[in-house]
């Protein structure tokens, strides 16, 4: 089964623009949002997009499983999106041997940044970086699916 072990922390500063070096840019929404899962279709612009099944439970590590589907169907399914449709740019900065995705919302959730990092385990050792903040892991609120439904310009 696949899992996913991943951190998320609030940005606290600017200090990681310099050390980006790459940028995409994401349009996601759900299909279904419930307490066992959530089902995800997310477009890359230019590149492709991606069917995402989740388990819903909250910490650093959950069940994921994703596959790509064409970008025409993934549009055209944008109008059974649950909530909002959430636009994002996803900065890579490497820090510490990690690649740190920074993630910058816009629309409904503008304002609010995430720095999220995979680990291989998690007990894994984990240095941050100077420019992240409080740890928001366990907060369901980040999630992008919750985002979804109660965007961050309403909390």
């Amino acid at each position: 089964m696949p899992i996913e072990i991943e951190r998320k922390f609030l940005v606290q500063t600017e200090d990681w623009r310099t050390a980006a070096n790459a940028r995409r840019k994401f349009k996601q929404f759900y299909l279904a949002i419930d307490q066992r899962s959530n089902v995800r279709i997310r477009i890359e612009d230019g590149v492709g997009a991606w069917l995402t099944v989740k388990s819903a439970q909250s910490g650093a590590t959950r069940s994921e499983f994703e596959y790509p589907i064409p970008i025409e169907d993934a549009e055209q399914m944008t109008a059974m999106a649950v909530g909002a449709v959430i636009a994002k740019v996803r900065h890579i900065v490497p820090f510490a041997g990690l690649d740190w995705e920074v993630d910058e919302f816009a629309g409904d959730n503008e304002g609010l940044v995430i720095a999220e990092v995979e680990l291989a385990s998690q007990d894994q050792s984990l240095e941050l970086p100077r420019w992240v903040g409080q740890e928001v892991t366990n907060d369901k609120r980040y999630y992008n699916a919750s985002l979804a439904e109660t965007p961050f310009k309403k909390w």
